[in-house]
């Protein structure tokens, strides 16, 4: 590997003989447009031929730091968090469709590094806010020279780390995307995403305690999790003057108009144009005219998260 890497990104850390090492990604100048990243690196592993090179790029976690100084990249200018399944995966793919802008959706390697406290303990915040924010200048690198913006769309459970991202980022612009909650709950029960799955994701980081989730049916366990999705969400839009809440039945167009005022990120009425048509098909199946579905599951157990709903509601109905 060169002294200095263009075009390729750290994208997985694995343990070696009890030591955390990087897994490095070609990208080979691709842009990042897939609904999801996991997409992009399937594409760019697609690109490198077989060649053994490609999938043996592995180093100290050191030369993250050692690398970075030669990078010219973008700085973030959002942080799109939400609560899942409420339209940010389209809202993602509409800024995607600009060439000045940078969209990275959620990326593993970004997990993998707020996550890793949890798995090596001996990991302290000071050691993972160099890795996170060395890891955001490395995808947010300038490789055409259009690049003017970078939006970050988090995994939903980065909600909870909502203070550690706004001390790194004191003065970027976060967006929170949230839903009804039985409309979420309803979209999990068909298809359960990480968060919906007692285990897959560590449960301290939900505030929950081990022994109480762990025999908890998987519906009230969804329930709980949405629970405290509502929960952070009230709490970061009381104490977060730059925050900005959408509600998913606002509509694609009205929270990018939204999205765009907020960030000062120019819009063309030909960008609107290209938007709006892009947001009539289904944001993970392009090609797919997008049809909602009405019929959310009945779950009497979702009071609390109404609520919690209810009050964000307020709270953003009166901001605008």
């Amino acid at each position: 590997m060169l002294d200095f890497p263009f075009n390729w990104v750290p994208y997985k850390l694995i343990a070696n003989e009890g030591r955390i090492q990087c897994s490095w990604l070609n990208t080979y100048g691709e842009p990042f447009n897939e609904p999801f990243f996991d997409e992009t690196i399937l594409k760019c592993k697609g690109l490198d031929g077989g060649s053994h090179a490609a999938r043996s790029s592995v180093s100290d976690l050191m030369m993250i730091a050692e690398w970075v100084r030669g990078i010219n990249a973008v700085e973030p200018t959002a942080f799109i968090f939400h609560v899942s399944r409420c339209g940010s995966t389209l809202v993602s793919q509409l800024l995607a469709m600009l060439d000045e802008n940078v969209v990275l959706a959620e990326v593993p390697f970004f997990d993998d590094i707020l996550r890793l406290p949890y798995k090596h303990p001996d990991y302290d915040q000071t050691a993972i806010a160099k890795l996170f924010t060395n890891a955001v200048k490395y995808y947010g690198q300038k490789r055409t020279g259009k690049e003017k913006s970078l939006f970050i769309k988090t995994d939903s459970w980065h909600l909870f780390f909502y203070r550690q991202l706004r001390q790194l980022y004191p003065a970027v612009p976060f967006i929170i995307l949230y839903r009804k909650p039985d409309e979420v709950f309803s979209s999990h029960r068909k298809q359960p995403g990480m968060q919906a799955v007692n285990g897959l994701i560590e449960s301290r980081l939900f505030g929950f305690d081990i022994n109480e989730v762990a025999n908890m049916h998987p519906q009230d366990y969804l329930t709980v999790v949405i629970e405290s999705y509502f929960k952070q969400c009230l709490e970061i839009a009381a104490i977060d003057d730059q925050c900005l809440l959408l509600n998913y039945n606002e509509g694609p167009m009205q929270m990018i108009e939204k999205i765009a005022a907020f960030t000062k990120t120019p819009l063309t009425p030909y960008d609107i144009l290209k938007m709006a048509e892009r947001s009539r098909y289904h944001s993970k199946r392009q090609g797919e005219l997008f049809a909602e579905e009405n019929n959310p599951s009945l779950n009497l157990k979702l009071g609390k998260a109404i609520e919690r709903y209810n009050l964000l509601e307020e709270k953003r109905k009166a901001a605008n």
